[in-house]
């Protein structure tokens, strides 16, 4: 069976192998397709996409990008696939992102700083060149600094949701990530549904606001998922006509149990999912055909 990888990141964000790394070794791994979703940023893609071009016709490399934001207090996440991302517009809309999640990082800076683990925004700008910031940066720089015994300590008691130096995202909600993405000319997919600790009603509720500001999709298929937990995102899909799609998540090092196309090691994602998502594409947005 053909199999893609609909959900990966680069050192574009929080990712430990280039976009071009990334590209060579989805080719390595035999994917079919893989897209790259670095977050709030697009500025991997261009590099992703010319080394997927000359190197690796058999692959398609899909623009992509993950939006992070606030729903309730807590973090969800809207996956946006074949974004145009060389469109002018576009990009200016997604600096608002990139904004917001600067003012974040630099509060999380000051809680961190309060509580007795002082980093500022310098540092971690020095240490991580180009990257947009993600909480798992601040975890490598409170471990290389002794403050913590490992990364997952840094989740559990720090800046994990509702931890102590945890700061939401300001204004940004997943509305606005799907309506953007669509602006995009891209498609919008829920990511990771089931690790958001949503109760039933809650989570259809989501899934339900989102489909109705345009939703497209949703991730049926991740790596941490259970097969209950397969079923119930393929309910959901099939109760507000969404596209099924997933990724294993890879961010290299930065998660080593987790491997590209095959997450922990049982991860299948059919190419059928990739040309579902593709024929949508294609027929809501016949420009970018042309």
């Amino acid at each position: 069976m053909n199999v893609v990888d609909l959900h990966s990141h680069s050192t574009a964000s929080d990712g430990t192998y280039t976009p071009s790394q990334l590209v060579d070794y989805a080719a390595e791994k035999g994917l079919k397709a893989i897209a790259i979703t670095d977050h709030d940023t697009v500025d991997g893609l261009p590099e992703a996409v010319a080394r997927g071009a000359q190197a690796h016709p058999e692959l398609t490399v899909v623009p992509g990008i993950e939006y992070s934001t606030v729903e309730n207090g807590g973090d969800v996440h809207v996956v946006g696939l074949f974004v145009d991302y060389k469109d002018p517009s576009y990009r200016a809309g997604l600096q608002g992102f990139i904004n917001s999640r600067i003012e974040r990082n630099k509060k999380i800076c000051e809680k961190l700083t309060e509580a007795g683990m002082p980093i500022t925004w310098e540092e971690l700008l020095e240490a991580n060149p180009g990257a947009v910031i993600t909480r798992a940066h601040f975890g490598r720089m409170l471990l290389q600094k002794g403050y913590v015994e490992s990364i997952k300590e840094v989740f559990d008691k720090y800046l994990g949701d509702h931890c102590p130096c945890y700061v939401p995202r300001e204004k940004i909600t997943p509305v606005m990530a799907v309506e953007q993405i669509l602006m995009g000319k891209g498609l919008p997919i829920l990511a990771h549904p089931m690790i958001y600790g949503l109760g039933s009603e809650a989570l259809d509720a989501l899934v339900k606001e989102l489909k109705e500001a345009g939703l497209v999709g949703i991730e049926r298929y991740y790596t941490t998922y259970s097969p209950s937990d397969e079923r119930r995102v393929q309910e959901l899909a099939q109760k507000y006509d969404l596209l099924e799609s997933g990724g294993s998540d890879f961010h290299g090092a930065n998660k080593p149990d987790i491997d590209l196309g095959t997450g922990f090691g049982g991860l299948k994602i059919p190419e059928e999912v990739y040309e579902q998502l593709r024929a949508r594409h294609r027929a809501m947005f016949p420009d970018r055909y042309q």
